[in-house]
Formats: structure tokens, C-alpha cells, sequence
């Protein structure tokens, strides 16, 4: 098993040779705007997987996968050419799905932010739905009157316990 790092920086090599070459150009009238994204090498560097994108319609991308899978052998050639291995490592050619998967988080992310506008908008008009404060307070007892009124319930209570306990 070969070292991490050579293995990084024979993947950042391979990247570049293949991406130089499609620069170049292929006589593939099928290649479309293909953009290398990743390269990665097995432990053993005897195997890439490159990961492209491609900008355009599906069709486009069909086209371009074909055009790369037929141009393979001769993308091998310029890597082994290029670098300074024993072996030169087989190449697969992977569509990356970055540009499918950042869409879809920022359509979840657009979703989410409507939601939480609807929400703000809702809680601004939303009324309680007993009391505003369903705290029990004490009693205002700042008059005379109301000390009366008290008194006298108690009274009446006292006099309630006094004719039941009797009984």
C-alpha cells in the first residue's frame, strides 16, 4: 500500500494531465463542456476514478460520458506518459453529482425559508387561545370595601363550619 500523500499527489497529477488533454480538445464532436472535479486513487495506485461534470442538457451528458469512455485508452496513454509510476493506473470516468445534489439542497433551503416566512407572518396575528395570562394573580385589595367583603365571607364560612360540625 502506497503512501497516503503520493497517492493525493498522483490523483492532483492525474487531474491536471486529464484535464490539459480535454483542454486540448478531443476529436469527439460528442464531448461537451466537461469539467474535472475529483480524482481519486486506490491504495495500491493501480486504479483513478475521475469525476466530471458536464454542462448542457441529460442528453448532453450521455454524449460526453460516451466520448470519454471511448477516449479512456488514450487518456491512459497521456497519464502513464506524464507521470513517474511503475504502473499506470487504470481510469474511470464517473459523473459527479455536486451540481445535481447543490441544487437540490438549495431548493430544500428555499422550502425552509418560505415555511419560516409563513410561520413569522402567522405569529404576528395569532391571538392566545384562553387568557392572555392564565397566571392566577392576588387580589387588589387596596380599599376598605374589600377588606369588609372578606370579612364577611369569612364570617359566613366560619358560620357554615359551625353549624355542620354540631350536627
Amino acid at each position: 500500500m502506497a503512501d497516503p500523500q503520493r497517492a493525493r499527489k498522483l490523483a492532483d497529477r492525474i487531474k491536471e494531465i486529464v484535464a490539459r488533454r480535454l483542454d486540448k480538445g478531443l476529436r469527439d464532436p460528442r464531448l461537451g463542456f466537461v469539467t474535472i472535479t475529483d480524482v481519486r486513487v486506490t491504495g495500491d495506485l493501480q486504479h483513478a476514478s475521475v469525476f466530471y461534470t458536464v454542462y448542457g442538457t441529460d442528453e448532453e451528458r450521455k454524449d460526453s460520458a460516451a466520448a470519454l469512455k471511448a477516449a479512456t485508452g488514450m487518456l491512459r496513454t497521456e497519464v502513464g506518459r506524464n507521470i513517474t509510476a511503475r504502473i499506470t493506473p487504470s481510469l474511470e470516468f464517473i459523473a459527479d453529482a455536486i451540481p445535481e445534489n447543490a441544487e437540490h439542497i438549495e431548493s430544500l433551503l428555499r422550502e425552509a425559508r418560505t415555511r419560516d416566512e409563513e410561520t413569522t407572518a402567522l405569529a404576528a396575528t395569532a391571538e392566545y387561545a384562553g387568557d392572555a395570562d392564565p397566571y392566577v394573580k392576588p387580589r387588589d385589595l387596596d380599599a376598605d370595601d374589600d377588606w369588609d367583603e372578606i370579612d364577611d365571607e369569612a364570617s359566613d364560612l366560619a358560620d357554615d363550619a359551625e353549624a355542620g360540625g354540631s350536627r
